[in-house]
């Protein structure tokens, strides 16, 4: 019977974990069904994710893996230098199973990172260069369920240390975040240069560093990201979210609205064209982050704007009426 995993350090990793370690060192990469076993791997970036297949894990150097680890930990108390002696002692026994320190970049273009915690963690290690600006896309779903009322504390953290450094964070949120207890709660206590604007659809998670490093989703569920520091894709990513950006409504700290159309309000504008586009009432919800019984309510007072007395009608009616050429 497997002995079930326990919680523990980098520098008391587990022996199964570092048996699987050395052993993924010396074939280039493992099934990612055999690491099961040990999950530390995978927590703490020692394996990650074959870009090329991710049901296969790839071991770090481990040169990089101790080059990361240690990074900050000079600065730290002197409980850090003792951790570092045993980080080291740990590393350097592997190190010529994978060829020279040079062999592996310590931070390659493309990076597969798996699990929300090892995201999170990777984000917060890349907070602490971030000098300028950080650019951010927040869906509705990302402010509610379980993962994001647990990456609340971390996230609110890290920005506001960023923030007291003098940095600026942009953000494009859903318009309804504007209703949502986590955004009045994260309003209530930022301070410093932070920026909210909001559209009616935005496109999925983004975290944007300097211009240098981006984070953006490789699955559904968003236990896979994408880490990005090719400057070519970084360019294209940060200019896309400022063509959004420009098209956004200013949430936060000044908020703003546009106008209605007729007696059309923006959100009725949007459900409009995507019941145009032939979307249910269940996508339509989806796309606009609302409840389909508040989506289903918007539908029914745009319906009786518009004069119409069926579904089929009142695509036409949207279309005869203009609400959506005047809203471009």
């Amino acid at each position: 019977m497997p002995v079930p995993h326990t919680e523990h350090g980098i520098e008391d990793l587990c022996v199964t974990g570092t048996k699987l370690y050395e052993r993924a060192l010396r074939e280039g990469r493992i099934p990612a069904a055999d690491a099961a076993d040990a999950p530390c791997l995978v927590d703490y970036g020692l394996l990650h994710p074959a870009l090329d297949d991710p049901g296969a894990l790839e071991p770090v150097a481990p040169a990089t893996a101790l080059n990361r680890l240690l990074r900050g930990a000079r600065t730290r108390i002197a409980a850090e230098w003792r951790r570092e002696e045993r980080l080291v002692d740990l590393f350097e026994p592997l190190t010529h199973l994978h060829g020279p320190a040079d062999a592996t970049p310590d931070s390659p273009a493309l990076r597969l990172l798996s699990g929300t915690r090892r995201i999170n963690d990777a984000i917060t290690e890349a907070m602490p260069q971030a000098q300028r600006e950080v650019l951010c896309v927040q869906p509705h779903s990302g402010l509610v369920g379980e993962r994001g009322i647990a990456a609340y504390p971390v996230a609110h953290e890290r920005d506001m240390a960023f923030l007291d450094r003098g940095g600026r964070i942009r953000t494009l949120y859903q318009n309804t975040v504007r209703h949502l207890p986590n955004f009045q709660a994260y309003v209530e206590q930022v301070r410093g240069d932070s920026v909210a604007r909001g559209l009616d659809e935005v496109p999925d998670r983004l975290v944007v560093i300097d211009r240098t490093v981006a984070f953006l989703p490789a699955n559904d569920d968003g236990t896979l990201a994408l880490e990005v520091r090719q400057p070519a894709l970084i360019s294209y990513i940060a200019t896309n979210f400022d063509r959004l950006w420009h098209l956004a409504t200013p949430i936060f700290p000044k908020p703003g609205h546009r106008p209605t159309i007729d007696g059309i309000t923006p959100r009725q504008q949007a459900i409009a064209a995507l019941l145009v586009e032939g979307h249910t009432d269940a996508a339509v919800a989806e796309r606009l982050g609302m409840n389909i019984r508040t989506a289903r309510v918007h539908i029914a007072k745009l319906a009786t704007t518009l004069g119409s007395d069926s579904r089929a009608q009142l695509g036409y009616l949207i279309g005869r009426s203009g609400i959506l050429d005047r809203e471009d």
